[in-house]
């Protein structure tokens, strides 16, 4: 505020002093004077708002008004017609009695109430800063939680697939025992058929899946390690952060749903363009989510991530080894059963041929007996007592006949002809019977060998199908194929 200081110098013909004398109090007046004013505008520029300004143009009394301009409410149109009075848009307390928002202050010096206002923005600062820690806390908890649910989901697959690998292992022992119970079938019968072919693919074909699930096996055992990883260190970064928050509530899912971000609730969902809720905040040694934490969530992202793809790859290899497994042992044992049919067909027609020829064997016996009589009727008897009176050679009509010369009767050279064609004829007879009975008894034979190659098919069959129930386990298998 001016101050108004009465003139010093008198009138012209008043004056006494000299005029240097008069001139140094003149200038170190105007001295003081310049040092107050400027003291006064250097202490008042020290309370002015940032953004003050002067007006050179307009007059002292317009100033206050032309200053306080932009701090009053503006007058808005409504769509309906009506207004509606808004404070501006600029930073700063609004005074709603007043209709006036002035702008933020900004003081060059410290106020009175500085030590609280210090102590208020230091508390400020730590409650932001505990509860972004809290947050973080609450998404590292939230990602372990994820974590661990999907490390028990690997786990549970992971039965399902050491039950499928067990399954192969017994479908292998089977295959392997039922080519060793089908070596015991007579030579005969060991001829390579589709069967034997059929079980060496399944051999194969098992081999393949049993490498395919042990592959499986292995790639769910690595992922199950890094899940654990991740959750330790989840775990030890979780522990790490709410070291700060000891003296606050620890509701974790109502601040997550309070931050308003799906991919922190669900932290294997994808963030989306436009961030709807609370910000997340920047990597910071010293701040609120340091390097390690960020890291920690990155990784149980990228495993949760990974971990979908790889059960549905686990899914899809283990439904294809059941289905394939399945179609194998249906393929091998409707091949047995065909086998078998086909020897039971052959049984048939060999116990026809045999009957048949049992029959005719029967026939040539009776024949050859019947020939042997007869043989024995053409020699006649041993003795000569037992000779017939017409069967004798001296008999009385031979002995008037033979009078005369040249008439020797030819009957003793036609029962010598007629007993060698006997013979001769006895003896192809039993040539036949011979080969008759070789002929049944190679077919007895081939009867026996393939009624033993059937009962072996059978055996394996059963075998296949007993050991093939889903409650029968490996060992179990193992040790029924032992006894």
């Amino acid at each position: 505020m001016p101050v108004l200081l009465h003139p010093l110098e008198p009138e012209s013909e008043d004056r006494v002093g000299a005029p240097e004398w008069r001139q140094n109090i003149r200038n170190k007046v105007n001295a003081a004077q310049q040092l107050a004013d400027r003291c006064s505008t250097k202490a008042v520029s020290l309370w002015q708002p940032r953004d003050s300004a002067s007006f050179p143009n307009i007059a002292n009394k317009q100033c206050r008004k032309t200053y306080m301009a932009p701090w009053r409410f503006r007058v808005e149109m409504l769509k309906g017609g009506g207004t509606v009075e808004q404070p501006p848009p600029a930073d700063g307390v609004t005074l709603w009695k007043e209709k006036l928002k002035p702008p933020a202050w900004k003081a060059n010096v410290p106020l009175p109430l500085n030590r609280d206002a210090r102590t208020i923005q230091t508390n400020e600062y730590i409650q932001n800063y505990v509860r972004g820690v809290r947050l973080l806390a609450a998404r590292l908890r939230q990602a372990e939680q994820e974590v661990n649910s999907m490390l028990q989901t690997v786990l549970r697959q992971r039965e399902i697939i050491d039950q499928r690998l067990s399954d192969i292992r017994k479908s292998l022992l089977i295959n392997e025992q039922s080519r060793k119970m089908r070596s015991y079938r007579p030579s005969s019968e060991q001829i390579p058929d589709k069967v034997d072919s059929l079980v060496l693919w399944e051999k194969e074909e098992l081999r393949t899946l049993k490498r395919r699930m042990e592959k499986d096996m292995e790639a769910s055992e690595t992922f199950l390690r890094a899940l654990a990883k991740s959750r330790e260190n989840l775990k030890t970064c979780c522990e790490e952060r709410l070291q700060a928050v000891d003296l606050m509530n620890h509701c974790f899912d109502s601040v997550l749903l309070e931050a308003g971000r799906q991919s922190w609730i669900d932290i294997s969902r994808l963030h989306t363009p436009k961030v709807q809720g609370t910000a997340s905040p920047p990597v910071d040694p010293l701040g609120v989510n340091p390097p390690e934490c960020n890291l920690a969530l990155t990784e149980a992202k990228r495993l949760i991530s990974d971990g979908k793809t790889m059960l549905a790859n686990f899914v899809k290899s283990q439904n294809h080894a059941h289905i394939w497994q399945m179609h194998i042992n249906k393929t091998v044992g409707s091949t047995l059963n065909r086998k078998m049919q086909e020897t039971t067909q052959l049984n048939d027609r060999l116990k026809i041929m045999s009957g048949l020829l049992r029959g005719t064997i029967h026939r040539c016996n009776k024949f050859k007996h019947e020939m042997s009589i007869t043989q024995g009727l053409n020699k006649g008897p041993l003795c000569h007592t037992h000779l017939s009176a017409r069967e004798k050679l001296d008999r009385p009509m031979v002995r008037v006949f033979q009078r005369h010369v040249g008439t020797q009767l030819p009957e003793a050279s036609h029962l010598s002809m007629d007993s060698e064609k006997l013979k001769h004829y006895t003896n192809k007879l039993q040539e036949d019977l011979d080969k008759l009975n070789t002929t049944r008894n190679n077919l007895t034979a081939s009867l026996r060998n393939k009624d033993t190659g059937r009962n072996v098919d059978y055996d394996v069959l059963r075998l296949r199908i007993r050991h093939s129930h889903p409650h029968v386990s490996y060992e179990q298998a193992q040790r029924l194929s032992f006894d």
